[in-house]
């Protein structure tokens, strides 16, 4: 994990959501390395549509897992999502909204910033 990770504006990545509690190292942050494979890099508020967008493709973020320590998310949770999940969202027109400080500086590998600037939450 990077020491002082940038966000896609250039500059210190700030904590996404601690409740529920984010991030690929569960640490609230959007933080990646070279394990993360899925690139849990953008954070979201997330809508009723987007959670069914990803259930439709396989990706069930709605049900409860105990056995991961995960309770399950719903429309208004803000949730580090992988980039290019978030990038098929929004090619279908589903994207829920970006928290921009929140989203780490790597999603601009998969993602331009206008399109991230577009569904900017606010």
């Amino acid at each position: 994990m990077q020491d002082n990770p940038l966000n896609v504006l250039g500059t210190p990545l700030v904590p996404c959501s601690y409740d529920p509690l984010t991030g690929y190292y569960r640490d609230g942050c959007c933080h990646t390395d070279e394990s993360d494979r899925g690139s849990h890099v953008i954070c979201a508020k997330l809508t009723q549509a987007f959670l069914e967008f990803s259930l439709q493709r396989g990706n069930d973020l709605i049900t409860a897992r105990p056995e991961y320590r995960f309770a399950g998310l719903k429309a208004g949770d803000k949730w580090c999502l992988c980039a290019l999940r978030w990038r098929e969202a929004f090619q279908a027109g589903m994207a829920p909204g970006v928290i921009l400080e929140c989203t780490h500086s790597k999603a601009l590998e998969y993602v331009t910033l206008d399109q991230l600037q577009s569904c900017k939450y606010v």
